[in-house]
């Protein structure tokens, strides 16, 4: 990741950042109802975009598959934000497997190559799937805040990440 050139925009930006993150880590059942809400409103959007390649040429099982696709994400994301907080709990389950399935995929690149970072691939791979791990475990119990609690923390790392990557350089004249 490279980050803006400007200094006074990389501060402000992750300003910004850490302040989001402290509200999703102190308001944690509102930062992921909000995630959720979000989730359905791209999940109308892509049924709608689906709907809309209909009108483009192909056979009739090219458009009834389509069309299909189209209702399912639709119907998905109407349910979704008719009842965001049922939707909490199975969007924190399928974060949990999809966590621990990237932990272990972590430490599977870690044994299969001899790159300098093994060592912190590893480490990347046992706390990943540890948190994975521990999201399943204790699910449904954690639902409501885990989600808004991980997404604080992966904006605080956004933050951490945009100031100390290094400034995008200045277009050079070809």
């Amino acid at each position: 990741m490279t980050a803006p050139a400007s200094r006074p925009l990389r501060w402000l930006t992750a300003g910004l950042l850490f302040a989001a993150a402290g509200l999703s880590i102190a308001l944690p059942f509102v930062s992921a109802t909000l995630l959720t809400i979000g989730i359905g409103g791209v999940a109308i959007a892509a049924g709608v975009a689906q709907l809309i390649r209909l009108t483009g040429s192909g056979s009739l099982s090219d458009r009834l598959f389509r069309g299909f696709s189209a209702l399912l994400y639709i119907a998905t994301g109407v349910w979704i934000l008719l009842n965001p907080v049922g939707s909490e709990v199975s969007l924190t389950l399928f974060v949990g497997l999809l966590v621990a399935f990237e932990g272990v995929m972590e430490l599977a690149a870690a044994a299969a190559s001899a790159v300098p970072a093994r060592g912190l691939v590893l480490v990347d791979g046992l706390i990943t799937t540890l948190l994975g791990g521990m999201l399943v475990a204790q699910w449904p119990s954690d639902s409501l805040w885990a989600l808004g609690t991980l997404f604080g923390v992966a904006l605080a790392l956004s933050a951490v990440n945009l100031l100390t990557a290094p400034a995008a350089a200045a277009a050079s004249p070809s």
